[in-house]
């Protein structure tokens, strides 16, 4: 699109890109487990949620936690610990899990029957870039209606459908969308 930026942050302009902000508020309002995964604790209701039922299993195999369930067993009743590798897998399963979980729940949250949820989006950091080359770009508020493709790109951990997902909301705001292509937040409850 004509309105990408393509050297974000040349005059010393700050921020993240708008769909890895969206990202953010959605792991936000998923809820994950706070306790780190390196702790017995953080590791042991992440080795719960993943195995408390046979579905729960199965998901988690699909997602990338493919050691054995007599090795699980090892690890829940404490006999063995799991090396970084492997802890980084039942990280990446967990948050995989949990967002195909809680995806259909967020979906009817945000589009509440077709009403919609109102998105503040908060513009990029210009403190740094000198006086004469800051734009005016102010915070502004979008009512996203159909949260359907944003959802999924992010269920899916699938970042390029997610900023595609993302501009086709944005471009809502008119002539001044690509202004908000880059951001410092963007908030929105669920």
């Amino acid at each position: 699109m004509s309105e990408r930026n393509r050297e974000f942050g040349i005059f010393g302009a700050r921020g993240i890109k708008g769909h890895e902000a969206v990202a953010r508020q959605l792991d936000a309002l998923a809820g994950f487990i706070a306790t780190p995964v390196t702790t017995r604790r953080g590791l042991l209701a992440r080795l719960h949620y993943l195995t408390r039922t046979p579905h729960a299993r199965e998901a988690a195999r699909a997602a990338g936690l493919t050691v054995t369930d007599r090795t699980l067993r090892a690890w829940l009743d404490g006999r063995r610990a799991p090396s970084k590798r492997n802890l980084e897998r039942v990280e990446t399963s967990y948050r995989t899990v949990r967002r195909q979980n809680v995806a259909r729940y967020l979906l009817g949250r945000l589009n509440r029957e077709g009403r919609g949820t109102r998105v503040e989006i908060h513009p990029l950091n210009q403190s740094q870039v000198p006086r004469p080359r800051q734009r005016v770009v102010e915070f502004r508020t979008l009512n996203v209606r159909q949260w359907d493709a944003i959802i999924t790109a992010w269920s899916t951990a699938d970042d390029r459908a997610l900023d595609t997902a993302w501009v086709d909301q944005i471009v809502d705001l008119g002539s001044q969308w690509g202004q908000y292509e880059y951001v410092t937040n963007i908030g929105f409850a669920a």
